[in-house]
């Protein structure tokens, strides 16, 4: 599985798919986690499954979803929750993930 993670310039999301990819990788799970910006969207969701927001952007979720649509429909996106984002292992955001993809961990 192909993940993006969004904030609104890219800083915070790098350490989130960070830690997002390592917490797969201790679970033998073979997802693959990148950060993006929210004004580079539409040019970073080629091969992309999931997009996970953070929760500062949720306000802006059916811009973002219907930005994601507009490449591909099959492409779920889904809010992080603030304790992902603060959390120190990637544990949160990855069962963020494998519940909005519909992954059973």
């Amino acid at each position: 599985m192909e993940i993006l993670v969004v904030c609104g310039a890219g800083a915070s999301s790098t350490f989130v798919a960070l830690r997002l990819r390592r917490a797969a990788a201790g679970r033998g799970l073979d997802i693959t986690a990148r950060a993006g910006s929210l004004e580079l969207l539409s040019s970073s969701l080629s091969g992309v499954d999931l997009v996970l927001v953070g929760p500062h952007l949720a306000d802006r979720l059916d811009s973002i979803v219907d930005t994601v649509h507009a490449t591909d429909e099959r492409i779920v996106v889904a809010v992080l929750p603030e304790p992902a984002v603060a959390s120190a292992d990637g544990s949160l955001a990855l069962q963020t993930a494998l519940d909005a993809a519909g992954v059973g961990s």
